[in-house]
């Protein structure tokens, strides 16, 4: 990947493209469950979303083997796909940029009223 890919994100473009490409060749069950992982994944992206990219590789390539092999989305997933991108993204309590963001917020006001009161 070259420095201009990385500043323009034109990399990124691509594997999504790319990712999309594959989904649609899913059944129409597997389709529904990309989308909503994809959609439960994107709070747990940081500022540019590169570190949800092996994420989603995963989770695909899983729905594509489950498709496979015949079995069902609730099956493999079951009901929570927001616990399975929870899950996926590092854990129960993961933070995504949302937290990160309000935890530096709640610390630098802290940190000024401290030098308020004192």
């Amino acid at each position: 990947m070259s420095f201009w890919q990385t500043v323009t994100g034109s990399d990124l473009t691509r594997e999504w493209k790319a990712y999309e490409d594959r989904a649609q060749a899913l059944p129409t069950e597997y389709r529904a469950a990309w989308e909503q992982i994809t959609f439960h994944a994107s709070p747990h992206a940081d500022f540019t979303g590169r570190n949800l990219m092996p994420m989603l590789d995963d989770a695909l390539g899983l729905l594509e083997e489950t498709a496979a092999d015949g079995r069902s989305v609730h099956e493999v997933l079951g009901d929570d796909i927001a616990g399975f991108c929870t899950a996926l993204a590092g854990g129960e309590g993961a933070h995504g940029h949302h937290d990160r963001w309000r935890e530096q917020l709640n610390r630098n006001v802290a940190r000024k009223l401290g030098r308020l009161g004192g």
